[in-house]
């Protein structure tokens, strides 16, 4: 290839080279923080000649709103929020402030003049007391559910059961337990059951809560009582049957349907308006 074939190769290449269109990155694409914490969103560019970019930053929600515009933190942003180059801190982040943002940076004076780079903002929420449902006693024999729930936490909290402050081990045969759900069932309960329950949540974000813990009873099943209670209610029922059934035959039911009859006795009509009794 001649010296003069190759001046066009080398001038594209140098102009190539010499070109470097706006760029915008981050160096952390989800941020995880703790509620009430700081959070850093960065956004990192790199122009080709203009020196004084336009830089916002956007919220996508069910619709996208502005955090950083025309050189200002708008709506609950401002006076909360600061911003250094392209990145922003955000101060003692909530529940509401989660979500996915966007960086935009303009540079007019470019050959390509827009550039972004997306953050995702996640918001940590350490256990809350769980809500225990434990009874107080049930009967053996009988199915029973020990309920342990937290509906605040973020991420959501797995659950350790403990009976007289020593945690209950899976490989007892006589429960089933979930540690995602909370729920420790008893298929069968016996006396050796009974003792003091509470539930433990955690979560990995600041430290485990527990419940209250109450005390459960297990209660032998009083079998001849409850056949000798049977029994006394088939007596009454039956009673209760025979009296009717020899009072109708005494004909009391008959009597006293006649005697109702005969309370008013009949009236006749003699003319204008006069009633007189037939008797």
């Amino acid at each position: 290839m001649t010296v003069t074939r190759l001046i066009p190769v080398l001038l594209l290449l140098l102009y190539c080279n010499l070109v470097r269109p706006v760029t915008v990155s981050t160096t952390k694409s989800t941020v995880e923080v703790q509620e009430n914490s700081d959070a850093v969103l960065s956004c990192l560019f790199k122009t080709e000649r203009d020196l004084n970019p336009r830089i916002e930053w956007k919220k996508k929600d069910t619709e996208v709103s502005f955090v950083y515009f025309e050189r200002n933190f708008t709506g609950a942003y401002r006076g909360r929020a600061k911003i250094d180059g392209a990145t922003v801190t955000l101060r003692k982040v909530t529940l509401k402030d989660a979500g996915e943002y966007r960086c935009e940076v303009s540079a007019s004076d470019d050959s390509i003049k827009l550039g972004e780079t997306n953050v995702t903002l996640k918001v940590l929420v350490p256990p809350h007391t769980p809500f225990c449902e434990i009874p107080s006693s049930a009967l053996t024999g009988s199915l029973v559910q020990l309920r342990c729930s937290d509906q605040y936490s973020i991420p959501p909290a797995v659950y350790t059961w403990y009976k007289d402050k020593k945690e209950l081990k899976s490989q007892h045969s006589n429960f089933t337990f979930n540690k995602n759900t909370g729920i420790l069932t008893f298929q069968t309960v016996t006396r050796g059951d009974t003792g003091q329950y509470h539930c433990e949540a955690r979560n990995g974000v600041g430290q485990p809560k527990s419940c209250v813990g109450n005390h459960m009873k297990i209660d032998d099943l009083n079998v001849p009582a409850i056949i000798a209670g049977i029994v006394v209610m088939c007596l009454v029922i039956s009673v209760c049957i025979l009296g009717a059934w020899y009072a109708h035959r005494q004909g009391y039911f008959s009597r006293k349907f006649t005697t109702s009859a005969h309370v008013f006795p009949p009236l006749m009509y003699v003319g204008h308006d006069v009633l007189i009794s037939a008797r």
